[in-house]
């Protein structure tokens, strides 16, 4: 009998598996601090939002910040308001968008080839590596990998044979989608979906496609959802529109402003690690998926192979570069690998699992060495504590892919890929749960729960030369830049009432206050003693130093 998702698991057994991938999903979002930067950015943006009842501008520090559109920031400050500024309202938008993603990449592959591979693709998105790691982070690029996919994948269901109302209906959440995607994070939201597009009509002349677009009502679904904020935040700030379109898009990829920069082959190494486990299958399900599917018609592994292959190249010769970026790729490859795993012999599979094997029993190995990576800003005590995490990260990847190879062996391919994937899902949510431990080093939070009897709230408390993005998160209010800009100079341009450009403009102000507090790294004290400043420390790490008056 034919091994399938029905007949492996049952109805009931399926929702169980989905019960647990839930809980081991969002189990980690509370624990963890917020690190630096991204994280206490993206955090602290929506509490200003709920803060000061302003979600139209978005603000940082106060300052005004146009860096990204706010689609996210509205989801995060909806989760604060509903259920309080916690650790996990603040990453509850990623996390979220992550598990959905997860299951509409079980939808489709089910629709497109069945069951089974809808199941085998979900196994695959909630076990790779980076999908895993970013989808618990609270960065932008979960959220605009989901909704860039639902359009795409939207777009597929539209192109099967379905009756006309339905074919428009997956259409019009595709234009949705996709709006929602440059309210996200900007014009690569279509513009990305428009290229990969052309780029599929062209390899695959399926000239057709265009006409089941709806376009029309299609354009009036996106600028609905697009559109009102742009307006609106470009009549409030005249500024806006150059500092968005012109800076953050154009100067970003043609130039290095931002200076992201890397090789041609930048992505290449993190594709490999960020698909692990299944490296190995997406090479073979990638290169399978080159072939004519059909003799005319929509061919949806080439359609994904488009979407595959012009994203890698676009951010490759693209002069700013994150890890993260190469994310809206994982959705259509976890897509091909389910499909290839299908279908895919029991021994083909278990020379694919060999190698993650002799990988986790090397990690096991590797893990203690991890301490070699200490330094004065992160201490040898500090990855002492992180190595059981890795070593148990490295156990669960080992048991899975061992697992796996068993029932590879027994022909039970489809427990043999679930068995892989828990593995993976495991060892990725343990190194990530386990890097907590080196948040003193990147969070501000145990510098914070130090200082918290003696803060103030209508007094002063400034930030000397840095700004760590998590401190105004942690103590609910903004600081007082102090000979530091960042990626603040625009706000502070604008508004340079808010920034004390010189020590001595500082200075003048520490004697003034009858109380105040003062963030800086260790060695800025040698210019408080110069000068005779009178402080107290009253926190540090190795870091940063909170000092106070008197």
């Amino acid at each position: 009998m034919t091994e399938t998702p029905q007949t492996w698991l049952g109805r009931r057994n399926l929702l169980v598996l989905l019960l647990i991938l839930s809980l081991v999903w969002f189990a980690n979002l509370e624990v963890r601090k917020l690190v630096r930067p991204d994280e206490g950015r993206y955090a602290e943006v929506p509490r200003e939002m709920v803060a000061t009842g302003d979600w139209v501008t978005p603000r940082q520090n106060g300052l005004k910040y146009f860096e990204k559109p706010v689609f996210q920031y509205w989801a995060t400050a909806v989760a604060y308001e509903a259920f309080g500024i916690h650790h996990w309202t603040a990453r509850l938008w990623p996390a979220l968008t992550g598990f959905l993603g997860i299951l509409l990449a079980g939808l489709v592959g089910s629709r497109f080839w069945g069951a089974r591979a809808g199941l085998l693709a979900a196994t695959v998105s909630a076990s790779s590596l980076l999908y895993v790691l970013i989808g618990h982070l609270n960065t932008l690029d979960m959220g605009v990998t989901f909704l860039l996919n639902l359009g795409l994948l939207s777009l597929m269901l539209a192109q099967r044979d379905i009756a006309a109302a339905a074919r428009r209906n997956w259409m019009w959440l595709a234009w949705a989608a996709l709006g929602l995607a440059v309210l996200s994070k900007g014009l690569i939201g279509a513009a990305l979906p428009a290229a990969a597009l052309i780029v599929y009509t062209l390899w695959s002349r399926d000239w057709a496609l265009w006409k089941r677009m709806h376009f029309w009502s299609g354009l009036m679904v996106f600028f609905a959802v697009a559109a009102p904020w742009f307006v609106v935040v470009s009549l409030r700030n005249p500024e806006f529109f150059h500092f968005f379109f012109i800076h953050e898009h154009i100067d970003r990829f043609l130039t290095k402003a931002h200076s992201r920069l890397g090789p041609p082959w930048y992505f290449v190494p993190i594709l490999i690690v960020g698909m692990l486990p299944w490296t190995l299958l997406m090479i073979d399900a990638c290169a399978r998926s080159f072939r004519r599917e059909a003799l005319g018609g929509f061919q949806p592994k080439r359609f994904l192979m488009s979407w595959i292959l012009f994203v890698f190249v676009f951010f490759s010769v693209s002069s700013s570069k994150l890890p993260s970026y190469i994310l809206p790729v994982f959705p259509g490859l976890a897509l091909l690998i389910g499909e290839y795993l299908s279908r895919i012999r029991p021994r083909v599979l278990a020379a694919h699992v060999v190698p993650v094997l002799v990988m986790g029993i090397a990690a096991l190995f590797l893990a203690p060495r991890a301490t070699r990576l200490a330094d004065v800003e992160v201490p040898l005590v500090l990855y002492q504590a992180y190595v059981p995490w890795l070593i148990a990260a490295a156990a669960g990847l080992t048991a899975g892919a061992a697992g796996a190879l068993i029932f590879s062996i027994k022909g039970r391919t489809l427990a043999a890929v679930v068995a892989l994937g828990a593995g993976g899902l495991g060892a990725a949510q343990l190194t990530l749960t386990g890097h907590d431990n080196l948040s003193p080093a990147s969070s501000t939070y145990h510098l914070v729960q130090q200082i918290k009897p003696q803060l103030q709230p209508d007094a002063p408390f400034y930030s000397i030369s840095i700004y760590d993005q998590t401190l105004p998160f942690y103590i609910g209010r903004n600081v007082n830049l102090v000979e530091y800009t960042g990626e603040l100079s625009f706000g502070v341009d604008l508004e340079p009432g808010n920034f004390m450009q010189t020590y001595s403009a500082f200075e003048a102000r520490w004697r003034s206050d009858a109380f105040a507090m003062a963030i800086m790294h260790p060695d800025t004290i040698v210019y408080f003693e110069r000068n005779k400043l009178p402080y107290t420390i009253i926190a540090r790490d190795t870091r940063r130093m909170i000092v106070r008056k008197p």
